[in-house]
């Protein structure tokens, strides 16, 4: 059974403004709770959208009202930030985005709490929260003036200071009591294993599995986790919620008479009984065949599409917050 220390839950918003991109909001804000997306909202829809009924029924349409307001509001703010780094950095056309991460974590045993709140721009830091030592920092030479500016702001700092220790987390928490049977339940996953080529590496890959704290590693005679030729993959999101990962075995490494030694094993959070599967080559997913040309590969679309087309964290900015908007770049200039 896989022994976690802690259960550390998050509260993480993201938002992105971009400029010039094809076929692209924008402006669009996601909310995460423990990698869970909550809801969203774009410039185009001009809608904020939450994700789960339970929290729709919670929070009721005057709030969800109250979230497109705001990410109207944050729309116009980070459009001007935008325009702002422009000039900082001597452009002005092509494809250009301002991002921002910010959010709480909450340890559900030890109640510690931790906040954090930073910037991007063009895909590379520009600023961020220093929230122990109340001082931000700087990542680019054209953020120090901001920097001197934020730190300057007493009122600012005092606002993150109580917002990432008391208010974010609060919402966590009330966010985890209303959606406690939906956050808190437990999903096994189906196991199957997967090759391309008779010669290739044997893929073992879970899917529908949460919460995403699991672990899943090949292993000999039932004891010896096998380290030597294997090589684990990360842990994706799927359009559900649930989550997948996959590892891979080098057969090459294995005499044929020995693969009924190797099992692959699933452990995942709050389940004492591991999840198995032998390596046999009588459950082995394939397209593969030989054709009369000599031999082909009919590549596996559905598994490449699972790992190519996993819903990616969009940045975002969901559940309302006091995270204020008035401390824009603009005024900070």
């Amino acid at each position: 059974m896989i022994k976690l220390q802690h259960m550390l839950h998050t509260l993480r918003f993201f938002r992105t403004s971009s400029s010039d991109v094809p076929n692209f909001p924008e402006f669009v804000v996601v909310a995460y709770v423990d990698d869970v997306q909550m809801g969203h909202y774009d410039s185009n829809t001009r809608r904020a959208v939450l994700k789960q009924d339970w929290i729709k029924d919670a929070v009721g349409e005057d709030y969800i009202e109250s979230l497109t307001a705001r990410g109207r509001g944050d729309h116009l703010r980070f459009k001007a930030h935008l325009e702002t780094l422009k000039q900082r950095f001597n452009q002005s056309g092509g494809v250009h985005t301002f991002q921002n991460m910010h959010g709480c974590e909450w340890d559900d045993e030890t109640g510690e709490v931790n906040g954090y709140k930073q910037y991007a721009y063009d895909g590379e830091d520009f600023i961020s929260l220093n929230l122990k030592e109340k001082i931000w920092i700087a990542a680019k030479q054209q953020a120090f003036i901001t920097k001197l500016n934020w730190d300057n702001n007493k009122a600012m700092m005092s606002h993150c200071k109580y917002y990432y220790t008391q208010e974010c987390p609060e919402n966590l928490k009330k966010i985890m009591n209303v959606g406690r049977s939906f956050m808190m339940r437990t999903d096994l996953p189906s196991i199957k294993l997967l090759q391309r080529t008779p010669s290739s590496p044997v893929t073992c890959h879970a899917t529908g599995f949460y919460p995403r704290y699991a672990e899943m590693f090949w292993r000999k005679d039932q004891e010896e986790k096998v380290l030597e030729g294997v090589d684990h993959g990360e842990i994706l999101p799927n359009h559900d919620g649930s989550f997948q990962m996959s590892v891979d075995l080098n057969i090459s490494l294995i005499r044929a008479e020995d693969w009924s030694r190797y099992d692959c094993v699933f452990q995942i959070k709050g389940v004492e009984e591991d999840l198995t599967v032998t390596l046999d080559k009588s459950v082995i997913l394939s397209n593969w065949r030989k054709s009369d040309g000599g031999e082909r590969l009919v590549m596996m679309c559905g598994i490449v599409l699972i790992h190519l087309c996993s819903q990616s964290h969009q940045n975002s900015q969901i559940y309302q917050t006091s995270d204020s908007s008035s401390f824009t770049l603009g005024n900070y200039q």
